[in-house]
């Protein structure tokens, strides 16, 4: 099928359609909303990671880059600074009466209660079932697979998490 269209057809095709995608690409970076995001994301991790190094002097550098980009739990909570950047950043562009703030509050709402709630009481219970396992596994010979324990957010890592979502998401609007 293709063999059927001219060449140059086929040229104009790929340039518009690799235009209208850079275009894109470049609309979607230059979106305030994503980029507050995508800040508090990263400055919540690199946070943590700083954190990290503090609490506990011997950690590798592996450890470090793995709680900067992929560890969960901890001060502050990149879930509820993510949410809550969008959220304001919707505000300041969209306003509080537009249907997307509406939407962005509500699932900050969410992803804040799921973070210090289920999160949490999960990364609680497999601990527990860990620790009920290693005791039973030396008693009794038994195999035992551990679980794997999930770091929810406490209250105070959440409240911290919303406040520097908030403040960077309120520095993308005002710069």
């Amino acid at each position: 099928m293709l063999d059927k269209i001219p060449s140059t057809l086929r040229l104009y095709i790929m340039s518009d359609f690799f235009a209208r995608l850079t275009g894109s690409l470049t609309a979607f970076f230059s979106n305030p909303i994503i980029l507050s995001a995508l800040a508090s994301w990263f400055f919540c991790q690199f946070m943590k990671g700083i954190i990290a190094l503090v609490q506990v002097q011997k950690k590798r550098l592996r450890e470090v880059l793995e709680t900067v980009f992929w560890r969960t739990g901890g001060m502050p909570s990149s879930h509820a600074a993510v949410v809550t950047s969008m959220t304001v950043a919707v505000a300041f562009h969209e306003g509080i009466g537009s249907n997307l703030f509406a939407v962005s509050l509500v699932i900050a709402m969410v992803v804040m209660r799921d973070a210090m709630g289920v999160r949490r009481s999960v990364g609680l219970q497999a601990s527990s079932l860990n620790l009920l396992g290693r005791h039973s596994s030396e008693r009794l010979g038994l195999e035992f697979s551990p679980l794997k324990e999930i770091r929810g957010h406490a209250p105070l890592e959440v409240v911290v998490g919303a406040l520097l979502g908030l403040i960077i998401s309120a520095v993308f609007a005002l710069l």
